[in-house]
């Protein structure tokens, strides 16, 4: 009888992660796709800028070249793969290149970049990695307005004892109903937690209707506004691809609730802005917490400042006491893989933008 082969830390360590972030795993070793080859030079910026001693004890064969040196602009056309970041300069600088991991979830600027499509980049991002501390960011938003916090702690700042809420603003999130637009990674972690709070939780997702038991209908794109409609909360966590640009409008948020709530944590550009503060305003709907705008940074004047009943955090829903050690370990992991040909972990489908 054979014995069981012994599981090394790494191997511990790897499927750890991909449970506890529940990551995708590619279903073809990335050495099957056309035109790879092991790389020799590889170009790391941004975060992944300061871990080059941690990848090169993973890969001691391969060249890292830091961006921005001098090294890097002589380097730059013969360079395989690049860790940290992605832009057109690079691309059309970087003939070369075959892979590309991004630090951060959003992957539509990189995407959207014709070079990627053209020359079959493979793009590998952090999706599901933040879901867990930006479902909580929503959380807090929802219950900052049915508590009503963004009524209280600016009347704390003035030294204002209140009497109490306007009449209908305080609630609780017990029966209320939470649409999630973007059943993915952080949309999930969302409805997880909605859920438990004793929430209805409803979706829409562009990939079919399957979701997990604590969500009790998925629907598809075309059946948002009618959900929406029915909702007491309006999460978007969707991506921004060129179907989610500008889905939240004047009609959309004329078929919501005038008493629901708008959360967006997602991206800017999925909202006519103006409409959204004429629907404030107007008392179309009861109010807005939004972690992203459009444009962003929000200029000091722009007239979303002062809309009625809105919160706005300046993009740091994924900020956290954790750190970046679970992006850290998702690019080395991905590093490891690549060199050796592996299943690579949460690619990016580009043709989807996500």
């Amino acid at each position: 009888m054979l014995s069981a082969l012994p599981v090394s830390a790494a191997e511990k360590s790897a499927a750890n992660l991909i449970e506890h972030y529940g990551l995708e795993q590619a279903e073809t070793a990335v050495k099957d796709r056309k035109g790879y080859r092991k790389p020799k030079r590889i170009l790391v910026g941004g975060v992944a800028g300061r871990l080059v001693p941690e990848f090169k004890a993973i890969a001691p064969d391969v060249e890292f070249i830091v961006a921005g040196t001098p090294e890097a602009k002589q380097k730059i056309a013969s360079v395989d793969a690049v860790l940290g970041f992605c832009n057109a300069e690079l691309l059309s600088a970087g003939k070369a290149i075959q892979w590309i991991q991004l630090t951060s979830a959003g992957v539509e600027t990189c995407v959207s970049i014709p070079a990627v499509k053209e020359r079959n980049i493979l793009v590998t991002n952090m999706q599901r990695i933040t879901g867990p501390i930006i479902a909580e960011h929503v959380i807090a938003m929802a219950l900052a307005f049915t508590r009503g916090l963004d009524i209280y702690i600016p009347a704390q700042a003035q030294g204002k004892w209140l009497d109490g809420l306007p009449p209908g603003r305080a609630a609780v999130i017990e029966g209320k109903t939470m649409l999630v637009v973007g059943l993915g990674g952080i949309g999930t972690e969302t409805a997880k937690r909605a859920h438990a709070l004793g929430m209805k939780v409803t979706a829409t997702r562009a990939s079919g209707r399957t979701g997990p038991d604590f969500v009790s209908y998925v629907g598809l794109p075309d059946e948002l506004t009618k959900l929406a409609s029915e909702a007491d909360f309006v999460v978007n966590t969707a991506p921004l691809t060129p179907q989610t640009q500008g889905i939240f409008n004047a009609a959309f948020f004329g078929k919501m609730k005038p008493s629901a709530y708008f959360i967006n944590i997602a991206r800017g550009g999925s909202v006519v802005t103006n409409d959204l503060v004429a629907a404030l305003n107007g008392k179309k709907i009861a109010g807005a917490a939004l972690d992203v705008t459009d444009p962003e940074p929000l200029p000091a004047d722009h007239p979303l400042w002062k809309a009625s009943n809105i919160i706005i955090t300046p993009h740091v829903a994924a900020d956290s006491d954790l750190g970046q050690d679970a992006q850290v370990s998702v690019v080395r992991e991905n590093l490891k893989r690549y060199v050796a040909g592996d299943k690579m972990l949460s690619v990016v489908d580009v043709s989807r933008g996500y």
